[in-house]
């Protein structure tokens, strides 16, 4: 099997070769290219030859091609500053009042902000090595997540603890899912084998499970069930100890649900079995900053405990740190391969 075969029939939840690998690696790739950030993620050119670059030093699987967590709130009017040597980060918020939600503009996946060049960066790398290797093209946040960044964080998190707007916090909700719904169909038009969203702010370690119940995975869920209609494949990640929701974000239906190293992945694997693949769970910050040995032993240990009946796919947990030494990624990939192996 090639790469895109064996994640394709691990996501189908056959059993391929082996277990293939993921990596979460769009700060390692910007650090790989030796230019300052800022510029890195304004190229397509060079985002897509540093992911390519990656692919034939370390042999990964799938490639997850984002520019980071902020294109799409970008794109809906919040301030961004762009470090030289760390991804963008939002500096000022769209919304400063709740109630003035109807005056936001819904982005154009295709001329806003960073989005053109994110969708580039897919049709390069999809036209270039598509046929050999499954392209995963992020669609960004999810809506919980932008939703938070439109809003700033902290005044979301108070709007939704006093709870007097919740029409105002729902209409908010609908205009983040339709943005998070563009952007991941513009794309799979763009040739990606499959999208994916990172619903990083709607786990138990920001909110609690009714909240996510009632402001994240419906929304979560519309965004999964459009591109599923869309005859696409998506990707569901949300960070930090995500055990008290894995059970819901299963029922998303999303294909593939993303584990972050803090979640108990045998309670995952426990609700994923014959539903979905799961993808994870070793330590970014391990990786980042523990001996190879160590990633080989974390890494083991993730397929030992996943990796039956298939449904697994071995990677970060989330992001990878842009100092990742290359002997840890050749040891994650190496693991697979080692100990991944599927017998007949």
């Amino acid at each position: 099997m090639n790469a895109l075969e064996r994640a394709l029939t691990t996501i189908n939840l056959q059993l391929p070769d082996r277990v293939p690998v993921d990596l979460h690696s769009f700060a390692l790739a910007a650090r790989h290219s030796g230019r300052p950030f800022g510029e890195f993620f304004h190229s397509a050119d060079l985002m897509a030859e540093a992911q390519i670059g990656l692919w034939r030093r370390f042999g990964h699987d799938v490639i997850l091609l984002e520019n980071g967590t902020t294109a799409t709130a970008e794109a809906l009017g919040c301030k961004v500053v762009y470090p030289d040597d760390a991804p963008a980060k939002v500096t000022e918020p769209a919304l400063n009042r709740l109630s003035d939600v109807g005056k936001l503009r819904m982005c154009n996946p295709e001329k806003d902000a960073t989005l053109p060049v994110l969708l580039r960066t897919t049709r390069l790398v999809k036209n270039q090595i598509g046929r050999e290797v499954f392209v995963m093209g992020r669609a960004d946040q999810g809506p919980f997540s932008l939703a938070a960044m439109l809003r700033g964080i902290n005044n979301f998190l108070m709007d939704l603890a006093y709870g007097r707007e919740k029409e105002n916090i729902h209409q908010l909700l609908d205009f983040a899912t339709e943005a998070v719904i563009r952007l991941a169909l513009a794309q799979l038009e763009a040739g990606a084998h499959a999208t994916s969203i990172g619903d990083s702010l709607a786990g138990p370690s920001l909110i609690s499970r009714e909240m996510y119940l009632e402001y994240a995975y419906p929304y979560e869920k519309r965004v999964v069930e459009t591109v599923k209609k869309a005859g696409g494949l998506i990707a569901l990640h949300i960070c930090g100890d995500t055990t008290l929701i894995v059970d819901k974000m299963v029922e998303t239906g999303a294909q593939i649900v993303e584990i972050d190293e803090r979640t108990d992945l045998a309670t995952a694997k426990r609700h994923a079995q014959g539903r979905c693949c799961l993808l994870g769970q070793v330590s970014p910050t391990a990786l980042s900053h523990e001996s190879a040995e160590m990633i080989t032993h974390l890494a083991q240990k993730t397929i030992e405990t996943a990796a039956g009946g298939g449904g697994l796919i071995l990677g970060p947990g989330c992001a990878m740190a842009s100092d990742t030494p290359d002997e840890n990624v050749h040891a994650l990939v190496q693991a697979a391969k080692t100990y991944g192996v599927y017998h007949s």
